[in-house]
Formats: structure tokens, C-alpha cells, sequence
């Protein structure tokens, strides 16, 4: 029996071998990832590696999920939806460039459940700057259209090029989520973000 997820589109095209990140160990420095696309992974924690003010010294279990690819690669909407919001989220270590689009979607997209047609927000960060031009809010966007690209590090909050991709269950009130919370926050984030597995497909 099929899910509504197997009809979905992938939002980064990965056509090659990559690489999945392991980092509860923190992050290596030295170390240069031998392969173009890589995953981070979804409910983790991720100690030192957000040192920026914006997380409070407290926040490292990350609640979305990371595609790594060279900037400029297209980002791709995964099902029909329309434009929530965007901006650019300028505080070091945030999110840059950011999209927000609203789905409407069979809940939750698998076989074995009881299912209902629901909103879901899911959100586009470290874009590129000009992934905005042009955007509008309301606007509609198609399963597979391309709605943005990877920006680069010095215009993505300051990270090695990648869309984080968060998955939220209440309506998002800007274009920003938290994509790290603290760890005694765990179980209610996993309820408001969840998995973006269930729509991305077994990445891991």
C-alpha cells in the first residue's frame, strides 16, 4: 500500500553517494567531507556546535533535518502549496535567507494510520539572498517547482552551504522557527517539529 510520501518530491535532487553526519560528537574542524551532498540529521544533539548568542549557550538538539550541497543548487518545494512568508534572518548563526510554505496534506503521510487532511508549514533556511526576489506572499508553488537555491556561507548565517528543512505543526507567526532547542524541551519539539523523514523519505 502506497503513502501520500511516496508522491512526494524531493526537495534536493541527490543523484550521487553522500554523506551522513554524525555530530554528537561535535563538530571536527579539520576534518573535509569527501563527498558534495551530506545529511544532518534529524533529533540530535549537537554540543558545540552552536556558539553564537542566538542559542543562549543552552540550545544543541537540532529539529529539522540538513541537505548539504554546493551552493546554487536548486531547492525544490515538495507538494503544492503557497508562499507563508520569508525574510532574511541576519543573527549570526541563524538562518539567513528563509522560506516558509504552507501545505495542505493528508496527516500523518503513512499507510498505517488514521488519517486527516491538515496545514503544515515547512520551512527553507540558508538560501541564497536572491532566492527572495520576487517572492510573494499567498502565492502559489507546485510539487517539484524550484523555489530557491543554496546560498553560501557568507550569506547563509555563516554555515557550509545546506537547506535546513523543518517540518511545523502551528502556524508559524514569521519567517523563522527554532531548528535547535534545548534538551529539556525535546519531547514538546518533536511534537511540534516532526520528523521531516516523513516527507523527505529514509534519508538515514
Amino acid at each position: 500500500m502506497s503513502s501520500e510520501r511516496d508522491h512526494f518530491a524531493p526537495i534536493v535532487h541527490i543523484d550521487e553517494p553522500y554523506w551522513v553526519f554524525n555530530f554528537t560528537r561535535g563538530p571536527d574542524p579539520h576534518w573535509v567531507c569527501p563527498y558534495d551532498y551530506q545529511i544532518g540529521r534529524y533529533d540530535e544533539v549537537r554540543p558545540g556546535m552552536y556558539l553564537s548568542p542566538l542559542f543562549e549557550g543552552e540550545r544543541d538538539l537540532h529539529v529539522g533535518i540538513d541537505i548539504g550541497a554546493p551552493a546554487g543548487t536548486p531547492v525544490h518545494s515538495f507538494s503544492n502549496g503557497r508562499i507563508h512568508a520569508f525574510d532574511v534572518n541576519e543573527e549570526e548563526g541563524s538562518y539567513g535567507p528563509t522560506i516558509i510554505v504552507e501545505y495542505e496534506l493528508s496527516w500523518p503521510p503513512t499507510p498505517d494510520d488514521e488519517h486527516q487532511i491538515r496545514k503544515i508549514w515547512a520551512l527553507y533556511g540558508h538560501l541564497s539572498t536572491d532566492s527572495l526576489e520576487g517572492l510573494v506572499v499567498g502565492s502559489r508553488v507546485a510539487k517539484g517547482q524550484c523555489i530557491a537555491s543554496i546560498g553560501t556561507k557568507e550569506e547563509n548565517g555563516g554555515w557550509e552551504p545546506h537547506v535546513h528543512f523543518q517540518l511545523a505543526l502551528d502556524e508559524p507567526t514569521s519567517a523563522d522557527l527554532p531548528g535547535v532547542v534545548r534538551r529539556s524541551e525535546r519531547e514538546q519539539a518533536l511534537e511540534d517539529y516532526p520528523d521531516p523523514r516523513l516527507v523527505l523519505g529514509p534519508l538515514y
